[in-house]
Order: structure tokens, then C-alpha cells, then sequence
């Protein structure tokens, strides 16, 4: 039987609003923007959207840093603009999920700035003081180093205290330890789910709660922090991240969203580690966040038995009834075809992966068409993360970019390319849009590849409407499957769902020679990465079932081989 939760078979698509799409012509996306492209999301066949923050924030670090968690930028909307949206995607079929940033607040946020104005504020314990050390209180508190490199730790003349921000300094970290604040920013996600909104994503989720000792973090040998472990900057961080007060508050969280149940809300935390300590986020009786952000995809190399063995861990940590999660870009991370030379045929190679394996996926936005990312000088970045790291000379960035410290967002946050027209069709400023668009924006864009059914738009398409109508791709079981000689060259596995007609056998050539096919049942259809079939343009256009869906069963051959970077997507008749 398919699952109840719906979550557990969704297709999440994240939208960076700044670079959406810019309804009032400010050279900024906005709300409006997005209620303006609902059609295109809906013809995608995207099912759930991830909206970056859009709160009242300063924009300084652009809406992670929130001054007020009810209301809305002005540059993004109102609160009836955003019910709007929520609304108009919950019409369409569509969910909205909401980024959630419960670590810190603006330093601008009205409680912020009463619990710096002095030692005897009541919101004074709402965020992280302590007495410094050295002589006269001058030097940090302890060795606590933050996320991003350097003392977390930053000094206010005025009290003569130290304050702790794990990220960037004008993000002060809550003190979950007091009852109040635990109180007052779960009232916040009640507010938004009283809203409709349908879950959240949640930015450094790891970081909650610090050591209540606050004794210092041991040392490391480990550089830099990443994906697998956030030990980094020679410290390991035993007392600043993956805390065990974080991991019950993960539950505490995850039982404020089980009182919605009309429909489920569900939860996604980024957090950093290996699948094992991920894991514990979700709960040993999957009573903890529903998922958890797995990044170790968008590092893996473009091969076969790579993939094998990443599918083989997925499998083995977040076996039913935990659910892995397949990311290969997001507003943090160079664009994901930077990865594969700019090749739209191994970008399509890897939807089909992302889209047909075993998890949940998330698309950000602008992957359908294999935006990629823009060539901009690290010292003129907008990004506050690079303007941390301005004393880095620039022959060292792509240095550091090997080492998987990416340090300018800027490039991964253009506007989407809509069309040809001025500014890709993402505005219609007569000045500047808030980012440079790409200047391949004329022959990558949405209307373009609409109109061209080879596209890698049209991939996307077809395997996010194909998981709509078979169940087993977005609950069933995935069996590895052998390539026998050509184990090096071809990745295959089934995904079978009991109490379904249909299972599906995929298969995926990651080398640049024709392969042939192992052999198998012949199918009733096969949808292939290179081109689409007339019948499954019909099918699309028209939004009916295929043929062999409706009772009159049509076999179509099966290919022989595969040509290089070619996937193919065989269905079969459960026997």
C-alpha cells in the first residue's frame, strides 16, 4: 500500500524569491512574482515549494536574518500576498514549505536590541552573554569558534558582555535554555502553520543549543568544516553543534507538528554530518524530523560505482521508515551543472537519478534548465559570507572552492531565465536587477526550452508527472540491480511498491560509450533521457494517463543499448 504521508513521495522545488521573478519591476523578486509563475509550476509538475525566507529581515545577510517572524519584507510583499500564495498553491495541488531560522535573529530584532540595551533587561537571557576572559574581560569567553571560521564571540562596549552567533555577527543566537524563548519562537511555527502552511525547512538546525558548561571545544586536526563533519578550523565542536539537547528539541518540535494531521506538516532540518549522525536526528522511532538535508550527492563523482555505493548507504541508514533526501544544488552550493562541464545531457542523466531513486528530492530553482552559475568577482559580492572572508586574496577563492568552502553565494543566486527578453524576463526595470543576470540568458531560458522537447526542461517534466502517476517511484522499495561486465559504466535498480500494477526498472550509462542493455522483460513503456516520444508529449499536453495505464496495454520495444550520459526508464506489469 502507498504511504499516508504525503511527504514521503513529494518533489520539493526551492524558490529563492530575491531571483524569482520581479512583479513591480524593483530589479528584486517578490511574492507577486511567484503568484505570477504558479502556472509554470504547476505545468512542471513540481508538487511542493521550499520558499527561502521571506520575513522582515534588514536583508543583510538577505531574509536569514529576521527581524520580525510575522511579517513581511516590504520588498517581497504583505502577509495578504503571502496567504495569497498559500492559497493559490494549496488550489493548484501544490504545498508550501517556509525556511525557518530558530538558531538567530537580525541583530536589528526588537528583542535583540532589548536585550543589548542592558545587563538588567528581561530579555537579556534571550541570547547567549557571558563575561569575557584576559585581563579586564577584553578576550572571548572560551575557544568557541563559529561556522564560518573565527571567535563566534563579539563584544558590546555598552554592557561589557560577549554575545555568541554561530554564524555571521549580526545573527545573535537564541538561548534555547531559557523556557521563554523556546516558548516564543514555538508559537512562531504554530502562527505559521495556523497559516497553512505546510512544513518548514530549517537553517543550521544543528547549532540549538551550546554546552550549558561552556568549556571549550577540543582540538582537531580537521581545516575546514563539510559535508560529512562540521569539525573544522583545527576545533572539534562537541559543545556548539549536534548538542543532545539539540536532538530532543528535535522531537519537542516534531510534536508540535503532529497536532496538524489535515492535512500532515512535515519537517526538514540542515545539518551537517555523516548518514549515521543525521540519522539521529530523525529519531529513533522516527519520531524527530522527518528529514534531514543528505549533501553528500552533490560532491559525488560522476560514475557509476560512486552513485552504487552512495544509493547503498542511503539505503542502509535511512531504511523504511526513514527517508533519504537527494540534493544536488541549493542558494548555498555553486550551481549543480558547474559540477558536469555545463553538459545538459549529464545534468539530465542525473534528474533521472534524483528523480527515480528511493528519497525525497529537492530541485532549486532554475536546475530545470540548467542555469548555471554566474562569473562574478569575489571582492564585489553582495554575499556578507565573502565580505567575512575579504582579506582572502582572489587566487586562493578557487582554492578554497576545492576544499569545500564555498564562500560566494552571490554566483548560485541569479535571476531565473525565463526568456530572451530584457533581464532573462525576470523583471522589467529600466535600471539594474538586484544581480546580474547570466549572459547566456538568450539561449537558456524556460521559453525556449518549452518549445523544444529534447530539452532538459522537458526531462524534468516528464519523470516529475511520471512520479505523480506511479506510485512506486515515490514510496516503493529500491532494488540494486547487476550490469554484470559493465558494472563500471551502468547503474540500474527497480523500484517495486506491493499492491501496485506497475514497477519500474531504470537504468543509467554514466560513460561517454554506447552500452549495451541487460536483458529483462520487454517493457509496456520506456521514457528515455535523450528525447521524448510523441505519445508522451500528447500525454502531457492533454494531462490524461498513458495507454498503458488506461486498460489497453501497449508494448513499446525495448532499446538495445544505451548511447553515452543516456538513462532509460522501463515499466513493467507487476506479475
Amino acid at each position: 500500500m502507498v504511504a499516508q504521508d504525503w511527504w514521503q513521495g513529494t518533489t520539493v522545488y526551492q524558490i529563492y524569491p530575491r531571483s524569482f521573478m520581479d512583479a513591480d519591476g524593483d530589479g528584486i523578486g517578490d511574492i507577486e512574482g511567484i503568484l505570477q509563475r504558479v502556472e509554470y509550476l504547476k505545468w512542471l509538475g513540481v508538487e511542493t515549494i521550499w520558499l527561502s525566507p521571506v520575513y522582515a529581515s534588514p536583508q543583510r545577510d538577505f531574509g536569514y536574518d529576521i527581524s520580525d517572524y510575522r511579517a513581511i519584507a516590504p520588498e517581497y510583499g504583505t502577509m495578504d500576498s503571502m496567504k495569497e500564495l498559500i492559497e493559490s498553491l494549496h488550489g493548484q495541488g501544490m504545498r508550501l514549505v517556509m525556511d525557518m531560522v530558530m538558531n538567530h535573529t537580525s541583530s536589528e530584532s526588537a528583542w535583540f536590541q532589548a536585550s543589548k540595551s542592558s545587563r538588567d533587561d528581561p530579555k537579556r537571557d534571550w541570547y547567549i552573554w557571558r563575561d569575557g576572559s584576559g585581563l579586564g574581560g577584553k578576550l572571548p569567553p572560551n575557544n568557541w569558534k563559529a561556522m564560518i571560521g573565527g571567535s563566534g564571540w563579539h563584544y558590546d562596549e555598552d554592557t561589557k558582555q560577549w554575545y555568541w552567533a554561530t554564524f555571521l555577527p549580526f545573527q545573535p543566537d537564541l538561548n534555547y535554555r531559557h523556557p521563554d524563548v523556546k516558548k516564543a519562537m514555538l508559537d512562531h511555527v504554530r502562527f505559521w502553520l495556523d497559516q497553512g502552511v505546510d512544513g518548514f525547512r530549517l537553517d543550521i538546525f544543528n547549532a540549538i543549543f551550546k554546552d550549558a558548561s561552556f568549556a571549550d571545544n577540543p582540538f582537531s586536526l580537521r581545516p575546514f568544516p563539510s559535508e560529512d563533519s562540521p569539525d573544522g578550523f583545527f576545533q572539534r565542536t562537541e559543545n556548539t553543534i549536534d548538542h543532545p539537547d539539540t536532538l530532543a528539541f528535535a522531537k519537542e518540535l516534531r510534536a508540535v507538528l503532529d497536532t496538524y494531521d489535515d492535512p500532515s506538516r512535515f519537517l526538514v532540518g540542515e545539518v551537517f554530518g555523516s548518514p549515521a549522525s543525521l540519522l539521529r536526528y530523525c529519531g529513533e522511532k522516527a519520531d524527530g524530523l522527518h528529514l534531514v538535508f543528505l549533501f553528500r550527492s552533490m560532491r559525488t563523482a560522476f560514475r557509476a560505482s560512486a552513485f552504487r555505493e552512495l544509493i547503498e548507504e542511503y539505503e542502509h541508514f535511512f531504511a523504511d521508515p526513514f527517508v533519504p533526501t537527494w540534493v544536488f544544488g541549493n542558494h548555498d552550493r555553486a550551481r549543480s551543472i558547474d559540477r558536469l562541464g555545463e553538459d545538459p545531457k549529464k545534468a539530465a542523466l542525473l534528474a533521472f537519478l534524483q528523480l527515480t531513486a528511493r528519497g525525497v528530492p529537492f530541485l532549486y530553482y532554475g536546475e530545470e534548465i540548467g542555469m548555471a552559475s554566474l562569473d562574478l568577482p569575489f571582492h564585489a559580492s553582495l554575499d556578507p559570507l565573502a565580505h567575512h572572508y575579504r582579506w582572502v586574496p582572489d587566487f586562493l577563492w578557487p582554492w578554497m572552492k576545492r576544499m569545500g568552502l564555498f564562500i560566494h553565494r552571490d554566483v548560485c543566486r541569479g535571476p531565473m531565465q525565463w526568456s530572451a527578453d530584457l533581464h532573462a524576463g525576470f523583471s522589467k526595470t529600466k535600471g539594474d536587477t538586484w544581480l546580474p543576470v547570466h549572459p547566456r540568458f538568450s539561449s537558456v531560458n524556460v521559453v525556449q526550452q518549452r518549445k523544444d522537447t529534447t530539452s532538459l526542461l522537458w526531462v524534468y517534466r516528464r519523470l516529475l508527472h511520471l512520479r505523480r502517476i506511479l506510485p512506486c517511484l515515490g514510496h516503493g522499495r529500491l532494488e540494486l540491480l547487476s550490469a554484470g561486465t559493465a558494472e563500471r559504466s551502468l547503474l540500474g535498480y527497480r523500484r517495486v511498491l506491493e499492491g501496485e500494477r506497475y514497477n519500474v526498472e531504470i537504468w543509467l550509462n554514466f560513460s561517454k560509450k554506447v552500452q549495451a542493455l541487460p536483458k529483462s522483460a520487454e517493457p509496456l513503456a520506456c521514457f528515455s533521457s535523450r528525447e521524448a516520444s510523441e505519445m508522451e508529449i500528447a500525454w502531457l499536453d492533454r494531462g490524461e494517463e498513458l495507454p498503458w495505464l488506461d486498460g489497453e496495454a501497449q508494448r513499446i520495444e525495448r532499446p538495445n543499448v544505451l548511447y553515452p550520459w543516456e538513462a532509460v526508464l522501463l515499466v513493467h506489469r507487476e506479475e
